[in-house]
Order: structure tokens, then C-alpha cells, then sequence
């Protein structure tokens, strides 16, 4: 296999006019918002030969040395093919990954300077430990064998159609703005490794996931003694330089350490939060976060407030953090806007907003021991997402903060959509307590409580799943999804609803059940209903989807199969196609499959053999026999089943 040369860097002035300028504020917020991403890109492409260890500090090196200077221009390739349009922050710097990631592997020239993504990283650095990600199982070990084999260029092209799920074209593109001299010959390269993507996102290729081992005892023992001598003879030289006159300067323009800064000093100030008017949002053209009030009885108390800012800032170690997946725990950047500041049950409670994410600091009325910091992202939300927020739990019960558009509350259980909406009261936009579902215990599901809002929009349902932002409620065909309210919603999830469990804690936005086929059961047994459930999370990606399956008079319906990170039943794709062994009341098993309404055949294979035209397929079948479900839908596109 010949090797591919990467070509030179191409000058500033070849940029296109039409390529968008990037801030270097908009490429810092997509760095740190992709950085697991960003690292884990870095360490497929970087050669092997380089060592797990130093392959780790130098994908961290390489993401971090990717921010700009200054406004810099980028070419257009989508971060996905979503057919979205493309945050030019993350298309830069990903580009920037790829490009330093490539040069890492060139071989050193001799009268040539190396580049910096050559060398060994300066930062970061770690003294007397070995780190390297968590061993994976045998597939993951095979593949990371073949991606060796490829040149720098192969493994790239490899890397960014699966774990960025770029089409060709794309990758040739950004290959291209790399610097790869022959971008059709890295696709050809890696088309010699089996598409396993999935396997991309494993713990084995997570530089952000990591096991420590010390490094030679022996060793280091004795280039320490050396470092000691030589540290010496450094502390007498630097000094002479020290002194007076135009020697070096400690740190060149840079502050000298605990250097007071304004913006963080700003984003401490209690007296600089951001307040917004009881109004605001009645003639705002944002209906969001961004326009709620101000509320709560303590919102005139700047030590609270100043404490609650510390500790977002620098939680202390007796402090309780936690925060949904992909967000960021971080200070904010500046003065955050505040929600809330009041007293909750047996707590001071104050809720802050920075843009990106909500911020609960909670501690207790005799004192701050037991002091609580709770993250949740909120990025992207609308009047739909931004209609209230956990203030509290406590006896099984939540009250919640709604938002300032919000008329009526009202508590209800999903599982029993005749029982009625139990009304709450509502002070200062804080409801009474309602039953919170987040601690009931799998396979003791006899409720789930969930909350019923009304504004001048409508009615939604929102359920507690554990975070700050509870998640919304929707039925229907994904594409034409509706809030869960009215009888035909309530009846469609009341099925379902404990199912919701499955999903706690995961960083849920919103929940769709959608009924995709009706089947008749064999032996006169009536119709049994198929549903498929997708949880949609706010950082975008690891939503879960599972088909569900309820026989006529069945309490609740059974998961048939389920899946994470995939787009089915989704509005991307809203397709699916789901089977399950199931006995009939004669005691004869059979396999039923289903598909949407446009699935124009299903196919089983495997244990079972059997075909339909249709959306549906009823075979007979032993116990215990395994199938692989395919589909064909109405356009000729094969699927395969939800597994």
C-alpha cells in the first residue's frame, strides 16, 4: 500500500469570499461544546505508532491548540449529513483537528524545522502516570489493528464518514481543506475496512475516558535526581536574568497569577446579574428562557446569590454537582441571568441561565453544608421546551417554576387518562407539589405522574425524568408530532407511560409515542397495537428508541426492541420495523412483525423463513427462534428491524 503525502497548508488568501468568518468567541463555544467529539477524532487519526499514552495527551494537545487567534475564515462542510444547515465554529475548528492530526504522522525531515504537532505536547502534561482509554473486546481491538494499517490520510477518511457521518463528497471535501493531496485515494483506502462505525464510539477510542498505571519506578527515581542537579543550575541562571535590566520577563504578556480579570470578577457580581422585567416577555420576539422574570422572595439577597455564584465558579468538594450528558459544568463566562432566588420546602433555592444552560444551586435555611450544584443544557429551546423548571424534590413530591406565559397547572397520571387533571395552585409561577415519578423503581410502575400546562398556545404535558428541564410530552408521526394532550393523546401514551423510566437521567428534551401499525392476531385474538417511543436529547445525539408492543386488554405494552443513537422513528427517518415471539391463547407461538404504513414488503430470515407484502408479517414459529427482520419500503430503500 503506498503511503499519501499530505500537501501543504494553503495560504489565507485562497479562501473563497463566500466561505462565513468565524469569531474566535463562536469557535471557543463550539470547542468546548464538541470537545469529547473533537478529542476522540483527533486520537483515530493520529498514527498508533505514537503509543496510547502519548496518543491521548496529544489528541488533548492538538483539540485544545484548535481554537484561533483571531476571526478566521472556513470552508462550508456540513458537521453531519443531516441536511442542516452547519455551525461554521465546529466546521473550523474540526478542521483544524483533522489538519494537525494529519501532519502529527508525517515523518520527521532531516534540514527541514518539524511542526509543532510533531513534537511531543508541551500541554497537557502528566507527571509519574501512564493514561491510556479503557480496554475494549475483541472487535474493537481488530479494528483499531486495521485503522493502523492505513496511512494518515485513510484513517481520517475512515473517521469522518462514521464517526462524523460525513457522504463522500464531504470527506473528500474537508480532506481536501486538510491539506491530503489525493483525497480519493484515502477513500479508496479506507473502503478496504468493514464499516464497523458503531465500534468508533466505544470506550477503546475515548481519550475522555481513561485508566492511570505509573511509569518506570526505577527510572524516574533517577531522572529525578538528575532533574533536581539541573534544576539547580536553572534557579542560579535565571536568576542572574532576573535581575534588572532586559532580562526575561516571568510569564511575557500574560497577567501574573490570581491577576484580578473583569469579566470573571463580572460573572461573580450578584449586582450584575441580569434581571429582566415581569413584562418582558409580553412584547419580546423570543419566548424562551431568555425573557423569564426574575422571581422568588429572595431575589434581594446578594449574599445567597453571591454564594450561589462562587460556587458555580469553584464548587468546593463537599459540594454535590451534577449535570445532564454533554453538558458543560463550567463558571459561566459572564453575568448569568437569574430565574429564581426563594425559599423551597426546607431549602434556599436560586436558579440561574447563562444561554447555554440552567444552573441550580441549593443549600440548606440553617446553613450551606450539603450544598447542591445541578446543570442541565437548555440550548435551542422554544416556547415549547422552556415551560418550567424543577425547583425541588422532596417526599416523592416536585414543585416546579413555570414560565411567566403559563395560566393554569395541573397534576395527572398518565396511566389513567380518565382519572382527570388534579389542579395546582400557582404563586409567583411556583406550583404546589405534584407526584414526581423519579423514584419509583423499575417493575413497580402503578402510576406516572406527570405536569399539565396551559398558556394562550395550548396544553402540553411535561414529565420529570430526573433533570432540572422536564421533558415534553408528544404524539403523532414523526415529522407532524403534537403535544400529548386530549383524550387521543392520553389514551395513545397511558400504555406507555412507565416505559418512560427507561429514559431517567439521560438528558431528555422530549418524548414522542407514535402508533405505526395495528396487527390481527392469529387465532381470533383480536388486534394488537404497535408504538414506537423516541426520546430526544438536548445534546442531539444518544436519542432512544424503543418499539412497543400491547396485546388487546394488556395493562402495558412490551418493549419488542429497542436501540440508542439511531434515526429511526425519528424525523429524519420515520420508519421502523419491529418483530416479537408471541404465544397465543391456543398455545401455538408465532413471529409478528410490523413496519410503518409505507413498508411495502417484510421479510424474516434466520431461524425463521417468511415473507408478506405489506406492513405486516404473521409466521409460525417454535419457541425460542430467532429471526432478522428486512423491510422494503414503498421507494425501493431496504431497512432492517429495530434491534
Amino acid at each position: 500500500m503506498q503511503s499519501q503525502d499530505v500537501a501543504p497548508r494553503p495560504a489565507p488568501s485562497s479562501a473563497s469570499s463566500a466561505d462565513p468568518v468565524v469569531d474566535v468567541e463562536q469557535a471557543e463555544a463550539a470547542l468546548v461544546e464538541h470537545y469529547p467529539r473533537l478529542v476522540r477524532l483527533a486520537y483515530l487519526v493520529l498514527p498508533p505508532r505514537l503509543g496510547r499514552s502519548r496518543r491521548v495527551l496529544t489528541a488533548h494537545a492538538l483539540t485544545q491548540r484548535a481554537l484561533p487567534r483571531n476571526r478566521t475564515t472556513t470552508p462550508v462542510i456540513p458537521a453531519q449529513s443531516t441536511g442542516r444547515g452547519v455551525d461554521p465554529g465546529y466546521a473550523l475548528v474540526r478542521l483544524r483537528v483533522v489538519r494537525t492530526a494529519l501532519e502529527a504522522g508525517l515523518p520527521l525531515r532531516r534540514l527541514a524545522w518539524p511542526k509543532r504537532s510533531q513534537l511531543p505536547p508541551l500541554l497537557p502534561q502528566v507527571r509519574g502516570l501512564k493514561l491510556f482509554p479503557r480496554s475494549g473486546g475483541a472487535d474493537e481491538l481488530a479494528l483499531d489493528q486495521r485503522l493502523s494499517a492505513l496511512s494518515a490520510p485513510g484513517r481520517a477518511a475512515y473517521v469522518l464518514r462514521g464517526l462524523e457521518k460525513l457522504p463522500d463528497d464531504d470527506v473528500r471535501q474537508l480532506l481536501g481543506a486538510a491539506g491530503v493531496a489525493d483525497a480519493d485515494a484515502a477513500l479508496r483506502e479506507a473502503d478496504e475496512v468493514a464499516g464497523q462505525y458503531a465500534l468508533l464510539g466505544s470506550p477503546e477510542f475515548d481519550p475522555c475516558s481513561l485508566q492511570a498505571r505509573p511509569t518506570d519506578l526505577m527510572r524516574r527515581r533517577q531522572h529525578t535526581k538528575a532533574a533536581l542537579a539541573a534544576g539547580a543550575a536553572l534557579a542560579v541562571c535565571g536568576a542572574l536574568l532576573g535581575l534588572p535590566g532586559e532580562g526575561w520577563g516571568p510569564d511575557g504578556a500574560a497577567a501574573p497569577p490570581y491577576a484580578q480579570n473583569p469579566a470573571a470578577e463580572a460573572a461573580l457580581d450578584p449586582g450584575r446579574l441580569t434581571k429582566v422585567a415581569a413584562a418582558a416577555w409580553e412584547t419580546s420576539a423570543r419566548t424562551d428562557f431568555s425573557v423569564w422574570p426574575a422571581r422568588g422572595d429572595l431575589t434581594g439577597d446578594e449574599e445567597l446569590l453571591r454564594r450561589a455564584l462562587a460556587v458555580w465558579a469553584r464548587p468546593g468538594e463537599e459540594v454535590g454537582v451534577s449535570a445532564t450528558p454533554g453538558t458543560p459544568t463550567g463558571g459561566p463566562s459572564g453575568p448569568p441571568q437569574l430565574l429564581y432566588a426563594g425559599t423551597v420546602d426546607s431549602a434556599r433555592v436560586v436558579i440561574l441561565h447563562d444561554g447555554l444552560r440552567i444552573a441550580r444551586y441549593a443549600e440548606p435555611k440553617d446553613g450551606t453544608a450539603g450544598a447542591a450544584l445541578d446543570f442541565a443544557r437548555t440550548d435551542g429551546a422554544g416556547r415549547a421546551e422552556a415551560n418550567a423548571v424543577v425547583l425541588g424534590r422532596a417526599d416523592g413530591n416536585v414543585r416546579y417554576l413555570t414560565a411567566p406565559w403559563v395560566t393554569t397547572a395541573a397534576g395527572r397520571d398518565l396511566t389513567d387518562p380518565d382519572a382527570g387533571a388534579r389542579d395546582l395552585t400557582l404563586t409567583d409561577g411556583v406550583t404546589s407539589p405534584v407526584g414526581s415519578p423519579v423514584q419509583q423503581q423499575s417493575g413497580a410502575c402503578a402510576s406516572w405522574h406527570v405536569l399539565e400546562l396551559t398558556d394562550g398556545s395550548g396544553t402540553r404535558l411535561v414529565t420529570d425524568l430526573g433533570e432540572l428541564v422536564p421533558a415534553r410530552l408528544t404524539t403523532g408521526r414523526p415529522g407532524s408530532a403534537k403535544d400529548a394532550s386530549g383524550a387521543e393523546a392520553l389514551g395513545t401514551w397511558a400504555p406507555y407511560a412507565c416505559s418512560l423510566g427507561a429514559v431517567r437521567g439521560q438528558g431528555v428534551r422530549s418524548v414522542n409515542a407514535w402508533q405505526f401499525a395495528t396487527q390481527p392476531l392469529p387465532d381470533s385474538s383480536g388486534s394488537a397495537a404497535w408504538v414506537c417511543t423516541r426520546a430526544e436529547t438536548w445534546r442531539g445525539d444518544g436519542a432512544r428508541v424503543m418499539a412497543q408492543f400491547r396485546t388487546p386488554g394488556g395493562a402495558q405494552g412490551a418493549v419488542a426492541a429497542k436501540a440508542q443513537g439511531v434515526p429511526a422513528c425519528g424525523e429524519r427517518d420515520p420508519h421502523v420495523l419491529a418483530g416479537v415471539l408471541w404465544k397465543s391463547e391456543g398455545g401455538h407461538w408465532y413471529l409478528l412483525a410490523a413496519g410503518g404504513r409505507d413498508t411495502k414488503s417484510v421479510e424474516a430470515t434466520g431461524g425463521i423463513s417468511d415473507s408478506a407484502d405489506g406492513n405486516l408479517l404473521t409466521a409460525k414459529a417454535e419457541q425460542g427462534a430467532q429471526a432478522e427482520l428486512k423491510g422494503t419500503l414503498e421507494n425501493g430503500r431496504k431497512i432492517g428491524g429495530l434491534r
